[in-house]
This record gives C-alpha cells, structure tokens and sequence, in this order.
C-alpha cells in the first residue's frame, strides 16, 4: 500500500482528518484555519466518546454459520466485519460491529431474493436476487464494502466463528481498501486469479457458499462474473 493510506491513527492529527475530507491543507486561508480546527476537534471528541465494542459475545446456534473478517495487529485480531448465515432459511446478514445500535448499518439477503442494505433503520437500497432456495444457480453478488479499522474496539474471537479471514495491517482502512461478498451454488468455487491477492471460499452443504474477497485499494479487481470466473470446487 503506498503512501496514500489514511489510518485510524492518522485520522486523529488535523493534517490526516483534512487529507481524510479530501482538503489540502496548503490551501486552507488563514480565516478558515480555526473553522476546520473546530470541525476536526468536534469530530475527535465525538469519536473518544464512542464507546468501544470489546469482545462480541456471540452465541453459537446450532446450523448458523458466522465468518469473520479481522484485521492483524501483532498479536491481537480486531474485528471489522462479519457474516451469519441463518440456520432456518439460510439468509445471510452482513454486519459492521458497533455499539452504537442506532445506526445499525448492515446489509441482508433474505430467503425470498430481497437483498436490503440499511442504515439507522431505514432501507437505503433494495434489489431483488435469485431466492435463497435449493433452485440457487450461478452466483451473486451483494456487495463491496468500506470504511474499516480497529479503533471500534472489537475483538475477533476465532473460536466464535466458523471461518475468518485475517488481513494483513494498512490494507483496510477508513477509505481505502474493500470486502467483496459472493454467494455461488455448491458445488462451484472461483478459478485461481494471481491478480487477487486474498479471497476464501466458506461452503455450505447444499447451501450456497459465501466467497469473501479482500480488495486493496491500489489493486485494480474486478468482481466475479458467472459463468466464466468459477469451476468446479475440488
């Protein structure tokens, strides 16, 4: 990753948060130099005053599959996304961990084919996808998300998770870097692609299998097309 990377850390100077809000601070007059001080001393104290996740306390069901994506830090984990499969129907359920239940930002693909992306509640985009049933062919996708990092303060327990997908340091971030989710009938998994640098494959039985794909922003990945990007699972 190169020198363009904006960290958590880096968030927390003024020059980093100006960078982040795509402002050059060499451009800033004097006359707004204290407006942006403001804006940026505002966004720190709301960001210590959010509390932190610690470690989820997930309880495992029996069926349901959870898979993680967490990101190194030395020795530790932190969780910065992860997926239930429903045990009943099978849906699936992409979740951000936040304490802050309000905004509740989560993605879901429901066993009628309804895929919903929602944040504070409300439905922000919905689209209709192939039914979560056993006449599941090809694949799906169902999206690619960003803005990651450690400082929510979640820790991934890898004995709570069915699979997890750790990803090296400076490749998730609060704008750089995405996790790309597929779904694709059993069966089937992606052909070898030596552009894409992390990708796991989680099957399911009879039910589709969840692919998780870790894009690093400055790798230029397409996303996985059916019929032509998959063969049959070994």
């Amino acid at each position: 990753m190169g020198d363009d990377f904006i960290s958590e850390d880096d968030l927390r100077t003024l020059e980093g948060w100006l960078k982040y809000q795509g402002v050059d601070p060499a451009t800033i007059t004097p006359g707004e130099q204290k407006m942006w001080q403001d804006y940026f001393e505002e966004a720190r104290r709301l960001s210590d005053a959010n509390p932190k996740v610690g470690l989820m306390k997930l309880q495992p069901v029996p069926g349901e599959q959870k898979y993680a994506v967490a990101i190194k830090d030395e020795s530790d984990l932190w969780l910065t996304m992860w997926v239930r499969c429903s045990s009943r129907k099978g849906e699936i359920f992409i979740m951000y961990p936040r304490r802050d239940r309000e905004w509740d930002a989560h993605a879901s693909y429901h066993w009628d084919g309804t895929l919903h992306q929602k944040s504070h509640g409300t439905v922000v985009h919905s689209q209709k996808r192939q039914p979560l049933t056993a006449a599941f062919r090809g694949s799906e996708h169902i999206g690619a998300y960003k803005g990651h990092g450690t400082r929510t303060g979640a820790v991934c327990d890898p004995q709570v998770f069915d699979g997890v997908v750790k990803v090296e340091p400076r490749i998730l971030g609060p704008i750089h870097g995405s996790v790309a989710f597929d779904l694709v009938e059993p069966g089937y998994e992606p052909k070898p692609d030596p552009l894409v640098p992390q990708r796991q494959v989680f099957q399911r039985g009879a039910r589709p299998s969840v692919i998780i794909t870790i894009r690093p922003e400055d790798q230029n990945l397409v996303f996985l097309n059916w019929p032509d990007d998959f063969g049959n699972a070994a």
